[in-house]
């Protein structure tokens, strides 16, 4: 599934400067613009779907900070298990975002359905081979199975590994996050790819780390908002940003400890606190996704 061609054309959708994401500082005048808005934007929530990866995080703590309230936004999170229980919900319009990719973004728009590419997202993925495969190098997985989520950026990042490894790979789907992360423990599949924290879990129980996307140079993990909430709550959603921002500041300067355990109660795996204690690296604020 070669789709860099129409990845890069979905990129073109890319409106950032729509909802004034470039805008979205936190000084006094905008802020205060926020604030004085009537507060019908507080009884009509942004409708937001995140699924158990790092990514949601900032998202997360937004809401169980305050910090969408003081922007004075609401915001009704819905965390998914499996992308496509995500992407049903966006479908049937009961999401106005979600945490998705720019894959995702091409798929809806070729099946009618038009989403904005608002910004990047805090997100790495990795290849793991099952603990006793036997597979400890990339070419060692030629010809053998991968789970992952068809048509998505699981499956574009798959192939783009392939192609450079000159290796060829038979899909596996197993749409279910945790089905697939079992899967691969008790050694039903070969190799899967998986986000953190549910990667750095896999190590840690056995699993072999083959490959990542940041080393093969790809990022293409997004937040996603419907062009009708684009449209009609650019006000709102510039508000999410300045809130999200404001919880990655926390995220950079707070103990882990401090808030790992409300993660508990979105669908994170029980070893986020023990990842997020060791990670060496700053999360990023929002920034626009280049064409690139």
């Amino acid at each position: 599934m070669k789709k860099l061609g129409r990845l890069l054309l979905v990129i073109t959708f890319v409106v950032i400067a729509a909802i004034g994401l470039a805008a979205c500082s936190t000084d006094a005048e905008t802020a205060q613009t926020s604030k004085d808005s009537s507060s019908e934007n507080m009884n009509e929530p942004l409708r937001f779907g995140t699924l158990p990866a790092e990514s949601a995080i900032p998202i997360i703590l937004a809401e169980e900070n305050g910090y969408f309230e003081d922007e004075n936004v609401a915001v009704d999170i819905t965390p998914f298990s499996s992308p496509n229980d995500r992407n049903a919900a966006a479908q049937s319009g009961e999401l106005d975002g979600m945490i998705a990719d720019v894959m995702t973004a091409l798929s809806f728009r070729e099946g009618g359905i038009d989403l904005t590419i608002t910004s990047d997202i805090n997100e790495e993925f990795k290849l793991l081979s099952s603990p006793d495969s036997g597979i400890t190098d990339i070419k060692q997985l030629d010809g053998k199975d991968v789970s992952l989520v068809p048509k998505f950026l699981l499956e574009y990042i798959m192939d783009e590994i392939a192609a450079k490894n000159e290796i060829g790979y038979e899909v596996v789907s197993i749409p279910s996050i945790p089905a697939r992360y079992e899967a691969l423990l008790e050694n039903q599949i070969d190799s899967v790819i998986f986000t953190e924290p549910q990667a750095t879990a896999l190590k840690v129980n056995g699993a072999h780390v083959l490959a990542s996307s940041s080393e093969y140079g790809i990022k293409g993990g997004t937040i996603l908002f419907s062009d009708e909430s684009v449209a009609e709550k650019s006000t709102e959603i510039a508000a999410f940003y300045r809130a999200y921002d404001k919880a990655v500041e926390y995220m950079n300067t707070t103990d882990p400890v401090e808030y790992s355990t409300i993660l508990d109660e979105y669908n994170f795996p029980k070893e986020m606190g023990d990842y997020l204690a060791n990670k060496e690296e700053d999360y990023t604020k929002a920034t626009a996704v280049t064409k690139e």
